[in-house]
């Protein structure tokens, strides 16, 4: 049983920055594709970015390229999503998720997060002047 905790969400001013850690425990950490997802208030969890079990792989959603970037350390059991440039609009409850299989962005941008076997309870990013 893998479970997820989230940290490092918070205020933060329109162009500011964060970085986002979901730490994993019990379970080897390193089978798994970890994917964060942002539920805005009333709306359902959109996927934000992915990373494939190894790292090699990754995926983003349009809004976000080129301002995030996902990451993972296995050796910690750790998976970060630096956040840049943030936007209102970025705003939500973001919550990582991690499911086995293979990693083929096609697929992991149309899952939602009932496909996946675990995710945490999720940490609030308020982008706001």
């Amino acid at each position: 049983q893998l479970q997820l905790v989230e940290s490092g969400g918070g205020l933060v001013q329109p162009e500011g920055s964060l970085r986002l850690s979901c730490a994993g425990s019990g379970s080897i950490f390193g089978f798994y594709i970890v994917t964060w997802f942002r539920q805005a208030s009333g709306k359902e969890g959109e996927v934000v970015s992915s990373i494939s079990p190894t790292g090699e792989q990754t995926y983003y959603e349009d809004s976000v390229k080129g301002r995030f970037t996902i990451s993972r350390d296995n050796t910690k059991n750790t998976v970060y999503l630096h956040m840049n440039s943030l936007k209102a609009e970025d705003t939500g409850v973001y919550y990582c998720a991690a499911v086995s299989g293979d990693f083929t962005p096609r697929i992991i941008s149309r899952l939602s997060p009932l496909d996946y076997n675990y995710r945490g309870q999720g940490t609030q990013v308020t982008v706001s002047s």
